[in-house]
């Protein structure tokens, strides 16, 4: 059963792939798309709700670790 009332906080990354925006979910394995950052949003944003339809929200996540690796040209 949905709680309405509670809400659980995900990671997204965003990156352009030609006309593309793409938003990952780094918290759950959930990609989504759209032609700008605020489309993208708002479909890896359904695309989470459908994911999670009928489950249980987690209670809490731990946020994932990001890290920028350099590597020679």
């Amino acid at each position: 059963m949905r709680r309405y009332d509670a809400f659980v906080q995900l990671t997204a990354a965003l990156t352009r792939e030609d006309e593309w925006y793409v938003a990952r979910c780094l918290d759950v394995e959930v990609t989504s798309q759209g032609h700008t950052v605020e489309e993208a949003l708002a479909n890896l944003r359904e695309a989470l709700e459908l994911y999670f339809e009928g489950a249980e929200l987690p209670e809490e996540l731990e946020p994932p670790i990001i890290a920028t690796i350099r590597i020679p040209a």
